[in-house]
């Protein structure tokens, strides 16, 4: 009874009127861009016959928006009011993705079109995360942002766990292209969303002399390696996402090949890592106010190290090795998003208002920075020694990378208030 109480009494946030138009939005968007997530390659693949050459092209050209752009689209976010930035983000994707359902309505539809979408879109996406991360401190207090930051993630996640089926029956009942309308049409809500928000933004004062665009990227950049914390974390980021993408390029090779499993058993695994992450963001406020910040880093580091082991040790029995591989999916995606939440959380807090945007965008830079050499050397490495050994380094690799976090950043003395830290800058 006590727990029905806690759960169904609408306090903190639920009472932010503003931060509820954002969650709003946000929740109708996830769900969408789920549904071009899978609906754009299975356009490229059954309408278009795309090679799998054709296929990983695409696939890279969405990672390399980050590369690209991600460093200028901070200085913007910076410079720039940036709910009206969100907005434009949100309008922008809505025109690039009506694209594919008129180009297949009037016979125009080609690879060259989706790799253009694929890669517009990946930009403005990159946008809106850059300037929603920046934002939402102000929006709600720094004292708010882990509240703010785990309602957000929990219907992420829950997006993630549904949204792959919706987009299944949609490109079934309707076609591939036509299913991207409901994409298109979530951006309008999610923009209109932005709209409502009445919260004034904190005004973009200009400086007294002019600098450079590379001069605003250098600050960003040393608002993150130059503070002790943030350094640390942001490379063990990328060391994770390095070791991260050997599970990418290989996960699916490795489990119909080697364990011998089905496509749709594969299909449940990946629902696992969802359902994982809904758990996680209901906790990752929870955890570290009742265990403390460090302690609680510490264990879901090493925790999600030690679940990753469970992929490559999986085998023998068929049943018992899916269990394995499940078991994997929920613990080590569970602990990675209480993680997640609780660094993008600490970064917020951390970082002043004038320099978030750039901040986000160098974390981001960085972390996508490891993930196509992570992706081809596993490639290499898998082709040498098989799936199941190059999954065993990369699960010591993350543990070893864990280990080294929790000694450096994560001591269990660590204690971090929201509201109050003292900022980088």
């Amino acid at each position: 009874m006590n727990f029905a109480k806690r759960l169904f009494r609408f306090e903190g946030l639920y009472q932010h009127p503003d931060f509820m138009k954002l969650w709003a939005g946000q929740t109708v968007s996830q769900f969408g861009s789920r549904i071009t997530r899978g609906a754009l390659p299975l356009t490229a693949v059954l309408l278009l016959g795309a090679t799998p050459a054709q296929m990983g092209i695409l696939a890279a050209s969405s990672a390399l928006s980050a590369l690209f752009f991600g460093l200028f689209l901070g200085v913007w976010v910076d410079r720039l009011h940036r709910r009206p930035l969100l907005i434009a983000a949100d309008i922008g994707r809505l025109i690039i993705l009506l694209s594919v359902p008129i180009a297949a309505l009037t016979g125009h539809l080609s690879i060259a079109l989706i790799g253009i979408v694929t890669i517009l879109t990946g930009a403005l996406t990159l946008l809106f995360d850059t300037a929603y991360y920046a934002v939402l401190p102000a929006l709600i207090g720094a004292d708010n942002v882990l509240e703010g930051n785990a309602k957000l993630a929990t219907t992420d996640a829950l997006a993630e766990v549904v949204g792959p089926a919706i987009a299944g029956l949609l490109v079934q009942l309707i076609t591939a292209p036509i299913a991207i309308l409901f994409d298109a049409a979530s951006f309008a809500v999610s923009a209109v969303s932005l709209a409502l928000i009445r919260t004034p933004e904190i005004p973009r004062t200009g400086r007294a002399v002019e600098v450079s665009v590379w001069h605003e990227i250098a600050e960003g950049w040393r608002a993150i390696v130059g503070h002790p914390l943030l350094r640390v974390i942001a490379t063990g980021n990328t060391a994770q996402t390095f070791f991260g993408n050997f599970y990418a390029a290989l996960y699916s090779v490795y489990v119909l090949r080697v364990v011998g499993l089905t496509p749709a058993v594969e299909g449940i695994l990946i629902a696992g890592g969802g359902i994982g992450g809904l758990l996680g963001a209901l906790l990752a406020e929870r955890l570290p106010r009742r265990f403390g910040f460090g302690g609680t880093m510490r264990v879901v580091l090493i925790g999600s190290a030690l679940a990753g082991l469970l992929t490559p040790l999986a085998g023998g029995v068929l049943f018992l090795a899916a269990v394995m591989l499940l078991m994997a999916q929920i613990i080590g995606d569970g602990l990675q998003t209480i993680y997640a939440i609780n660094v993008l959380s600490l970064r917020q807090a951390l970082v002043p208002d004038h320099l978030l945007g750039r901040a986000n965008a160098t974390s981001a830079f960085l972390a996508q920075l490891a993930a196509p050499s992570g992706a081809l050397i596993a490639g290499v490495l898998g082709e040498h020694f098989g799936a199941r050994i190059t999954l065993t380094f990369a699960a010591l690799g993350m543990l070893v990378t864990a280990l080294i976090m929790s000694h450096l950043a994560f001591d269990k003395s660590t204690q971090v208030n929201y509201a109050d830290e003292d900022r980088a800058g």
